[in-house]
């Protein structure tokens, strides 16, 4: 059941106004925030709705479903911004580095490469981001804080990708600096990699940080691209499989 297009409007308008609000609080430009509609289970006509009103970049959880929302929107594709954010199987890369502009879940060197070789010669680099298990929790994606700086400096070497920075998903926190905390390591460690991979030219101007609960705090701590769903598209049914 597809949500209401003015409804999409109107929260993406609200999200807006949080985003401006924390960057004005944080002494930051609004301009230097992206804001990430996360569609995963979202039909087609929500993030049709969500182009309306003025939204491009949309992350996906799903590979195929992804896909077949990639598909039906084709003639929008110009104007889309397609980003994976869900795990990634070695089995999917291909489709992937077919499809997407951007991929922030890449956690293992084994994916990053297929993701360089798959990756069509007329279109651009692959923007990817390394996701980082800030947490240390067994269950959660991401390489560990010891081993990025390895595995950074070999993605900034593959030619079919182009390292933007990092990404994570902190457990989840309701008290201000226990949300902060996880997204300030990110951060120095971002910057911690800056002038170790400088000769390899990689941009690092990506902190994939923040979701609806806590865009705030990711963006006092230096988010460049917070990622949301629920705020956009509302409490949607969880998927089955």
């Amino acid at each position: 059941m597809e949500t209401n297009r003015s409804s999409i409007a109107e929260n993406l308008a609200r999200v807006r106004q949080r985003i401006a609000r924390a960057c004005e609080e944080a002494g930051r430009s609004p301009e230097h925030v992206t804001l990430l509609a996360v569609s995963k289970t979202c039909p087609a006509g929500d993030v049709a709705a969500a182009l309306a009103a003025g939204q491009h970049a949309f992350g996906e959880n799903y590979v195929q479903e992804a896909l077949d929302k990639i598909h039906a929107l084709a003639a929008e594709r110009p104007r889309l911004q397609w980003h994976l954010i869900g795990p990634l199987q070695s089995n999917k890369t291909r489709v992937v580095a077919e499809a997407f502009d951007w991929v922030h879940s890449v956690d293992r060197l084994k994916i990053a490469q297929r993701l360089s070789e798959q990756r069509p010669a007329g279109l651009p680099p692959l923007n990817v981001c390394l996701q980082v298990n800030v947490s240390g929790e067994a269950s959660k994606s991401g390489v560990s804080f010891d081993e990025l700086p390895g595995l950074a400096q070999a993605v900034a070497g593959l030619p079919g990708l182009r390292l933007r920075g990092l990404m994570a998903i902190p457990e989840p926190a309701t008290e201000a600096e226990a949300q902060r905390a996880p997204h300030r390591r990110l951060r120095q460690a971002l910057e911690a990699l800056r002038p170790v991979l400088a000769p390899t030219g990689a941009p690092l101007d990506t902190l994939s940080m923040g979701m609806s609960a806590d865009l705030e705090a990711a963006i006092t701590e230096g988010a460049t691209l917070v990622r949301v769903g629920t705020a956009v598209f509302g409490e949607r049914p969880r998927r089955a499989g």
